[in-house]
């Protein structure tokens, strides 16, 4: 353990879901870590809805105790919605699930879960600063050896340790420094949201449920609710549909777009729009090395996919407890050369790839669920595993029936850390 001044075990960029969960993991095996934030908790960020699989960082990190007495809504299901309002049979995650465990997961307002999680590395010995902006890596010939950082009062602070963790989030501070940022070739859509007060809801257990609804030119709306009887809701598209006949500002986008489906229509009808609208463009990135020496990328910094089935909270969270484990190993073994995190970087990739053929697949104006699953029975569980988050098996049966259907992209080449 690293004992004096600003010399640490491991220096983490962004408290996020990634960056808490890595720290809290540290802190946990007894290493000294520190946590850099540039924002003060509790602060906005969108990504609201957790699916069944995000259960095993969670139980990891021992916050299911917490969540399960906590006020965010409850989530059982995702149900798909025609422009026509038609809604599909909900996908219950407990028809496949045990409903005690990974079959229940919530809807959180990221300002709060995102600081029990922050509070949660805390509680376990993690050093955190908020309000601190990292400004440059430090370097010693092609090793990292920390960070250079600006305080808010303006003051100039280095600190050092033999492995920094990049969970800085969707800006991915290394990756865009070090030109390691690729863009999909594909997903690139544009999203705005708002949120809603006191609009209509369903009842029961579907009352959490995460509803796509779509819109032309597969573009689609998710409805997620909140507690405080609040509702996030946000249109994803092409930018060239959102934007059609010279219409650009985020409030006009949106409101026009309710005329496009019928039951986001109707469920709206009875709110109040709250807060600002929102605007984000090229969703879907990748970092083409998962780190170097002295260098590891987690959470959203290394890969972040297309929000429509909700995987950002749980790849963030797995990709920091995963990192964590990994990163306790290399202290005890004096080890930190790129090489010994491969397995990480290639077992985080394997479940981006699978979660990005799904996501290909519902973007193709020929693909179907129901189409598959009338002729394959079976590949409804199948997908049900893959929407869940249950996204490191083995989907090649799958996908060769889906192919049948639409092209399905290649794995990208992205990921292995870089050598020496």
């Amino acid at each position: 353990m690293a004992k004096n001044g600003n010399n640490f075990d491991a220096v983490i960029i962004g408290g996020g879901p990634s960056g808490a969960s890595s720290a809290a993991i540290l802190a946990e095996y007894g290493h000294r870590v520190l946590v850099l934030e540039r924002e003060k908790f509790p602060r906005y960020h969108i990504g609201e809805s957790m699916i069944p699989f995000t259960y095993q960082p969670m139980e990891r990190l021992g916050l299911i105790p917490m969540m399960k007495s906590s006020g965010f809504v409850k989530k059982y299901s995702v149900v798909f919605i025609s422009p026509s309002g038609r809604a599909s049979q909900p996908f219950y995650f407990f028809n496949r699930y045990d409903r005690n465990s990974v079959a229940q997961t919530w809807q959180v307002l990221r300002s709060e879960f995102d600081e029990i999680l922050l509070n949660n590395a805390r509680s376990k010995g993690a050093e955190v600063i908020e309000e601190i902006t990292v400004k440059e890596l430090l370097r010693e010939g092609q090793k990292v050896v920390g960070v250079r950082a600006q305080k808010k009062n303006g003051e100039v602070v280095e600190y050092r340790a033999p492995i920094t963790v990049d969970c800085s989030g969707k800006e991915s501070f290394t990756a865009v420094r070090n030109n390691w940022r690729t863009r999909d070739p594909y997903l690139n859509k544009v999203a705005v949201w708002t949120y809603y007060k006191g609009s209509k809801r369903e009842a029961d257990i579907d009352e959490g449920a995460t509803t796509v609804a779509y819109v032309p030119d597969k573009g689609w709306f998710w409805h997620i609710p909140q507690h405080n009887d609040m509702v996030s809701v946000g249109v994803v598209a092409e930018g060239k549909y959102l934007t059609r006949d010279g219409v650009k500002e985020p409030e006009q986008i949106f409101k026009r777009e309710i005329e496009q489906n019928k039951w986001i229509k109707d469920h709206l009808s009875v709110g109040q729009q709250t807060g600002a609208y929102f605007l984000t463009s090229e969703y879907t990135q990748h970092a083409r090395h998962c780190g170097s020496e002295g260098l590891l990328l987690a959470g959203d910094a290394f890969a972040f996919l297309d929000p429509v089935f909700s995987s950002g909270l749980m790849l963030a969270l797995k990709s920091g407890v995963l990192a964590g484990d990994e990163i306790h190993k290399a202290i005890v073994e004096k080890d930190f050369s790129p090489k010994r995190f491969t397995e990480y970087a290639r077992y985080m990739r394997t479940g981006v790839e699978n979660m990005r053929k799904l996501v290909y697949a519902f973007y193709d104006p020929k693909f179907s669920f129901k189409h598959v699953i009338d002729k394959y029975p079976e590949a409804a569980g199948e997908i049900t595993d893959c929407l869940s988050g249950d996204v490191n098996k083995d989907f090649e049966p799958l996908w060769k029936k889906i192919r049948e259907f639409v092209p399905l992209p290649d794995n990208l080449p992205l990921g292995e850390p870089l050598a020496n």
